[in-house]
C-alpha cells in the first residue's frame, strides 16, 4: 500500500487530524497510505487509533488538519457517490422494505422502476436476501440489516467502498457468514474496498493487505500482504499460513 507500481485510487499523504474540543486530541499524525485500484485493504488497530477518522477523511466528511487525502490524484474535498460509505451504526430506513431500502439511492438519482428492480434484485440475490425482499427492518437479524446497508450503497455503483466495522455488533457465527457474503461480493465486483476492523482474524480472512496502526495518534506501523488464495473458505481459517499471519498481526497490535 505504501509502495508498488499500481496507480492508487486512494492516498493519504502525511495526514494528520486533530479533534478540537475542551482539549485537543490528535487522532492521526504523519499517516501515509496508498490503496490500489481493486484492492481490499483492512485497517486494523487498537480502539481510538484513528481508523474511523481516516475512513471519514476518505469519504470526504472530514478534512485533514495536516497533509492531504486524494482520490484518483485529486484532493478529496467533499463526499462523492464514487465513494460509498457504510457506517458501523444502522442507517437503513425502518419504514421501508428491504427492496425499497436497496432502491432508495437509485430512486434519488431518478432511475426508472425497471432499472431499480433489476439492480435491487441482483444485489438482493447476491447477498442472500431473496426471501426477505418485502420484509421490514424490524423483522431482520442484525446481520441481514447490515447486508441491506451494503446493498443500498452498492446499488448506486460506487467504484470505492468504505466499510466502518460493519460486522462489529454480530455474534461470531453470524459474523463469519457475513464475511463470506462480503468476500463473494468482492470477488464478483472487484470494488476498491477499505475495511475498518479491530478483529485480526476478520482482517486476514477478508483482505489482500492489512495496514496495522499504532495507538493514537495513528500511523501505519506495518503494511502486510495477505498471501492467501481465493476464494477463501472455512478451511482457510485453519491453514498454517492463515494462523501464522494472524499471530503476526496480533503481535503487531500488542
Amino acid at each position: 500500500m505504501s509502495g508498488g507500481s499500481s496507480t492508487p485510487r486512494l492516498e493519504a499523504i502525511d495526514v494528520g487530524y486533530t479533534y478540537r474540543g475542551d482539549t485537543l486530541t490528535k487522532a492521526l499524525e504523519g499517516f501515509n497510505l496508498n490503496v490500489p485500484d481493486g484492492a481490499f485493504v483492512a485497517l486494523l488497530g487498537p480502539v481510538g487509533c484513528g481508523k474511523t477518522t481516516l475512513l471519514r477523511i476518505f469519504a470526504g466528511f472530514l478534512h485533514p488538519t495536516q497533509g492531504m487525502a486524494r482520490c484518483d490524484r485529486s484532493i478529496i474535498e467533499r463526499p462523492s457517490p464514487q465513494r460509498g460509505y457504510v457506517l458501523q451504526e444502522s442507517t437503513i430506513f425502518p419504514w421501508m422494505s428491504v427492496r425499497d431500502n436497496v432502491e432508495f439511492g437509485l430512486l434519488a438519482k431518478g432511475e426508472d422502476a425497471a432499472t431499480r428492480r433489476k439492480v435491487s434484485s441482483e444485489l438482493i440475490g447476491l447477498l442472500g436476501l431473496s426471501a426477505f425482499e418485502d420484509v421490514y427492518p424490524k423483522e431482520l437479524s442484525t446481520g441481514m440489516s447490515k447486508m441491506v446497508e451494503v446493498a443500498r450503497v452498492l446499488a448506486t455503483d460506487p467504484s470505492i467502498l468504505l466499510l466502518d466495522e460493519p460486522f462489529g455488533a454480530l455474534d461470531a457465527q453470524t459474523r463469519a457468514r457475513m464475511q463470506d457474503q462480503l468476500a463473494r461480493l468482492w470477488e464478483q465486483r472487484r470494488k476498491t474496498v477499505v475495511f475498518v476492523t479491530h478483529d485480526a482474524e476478520e482482517a486476514v480472512y477478508l483482505a489482500d493487505r492489512i495496514a496495522v496502526l499504532t495507538p493514537r495518534p495513528g500511523r501505519v506501523k506495518a503494511d502486510l500482504l495477505v498471501p492467501l488464495s481465493r476464494p477463501r473458505t472455512v478451511e482457510s481459517r485453519f491453514s498454517a499460513d492463515f494462523l501464522a499471519l494472524k499471530r503476526q498481526v496480533w503481535q503487531l497490535i500488542g
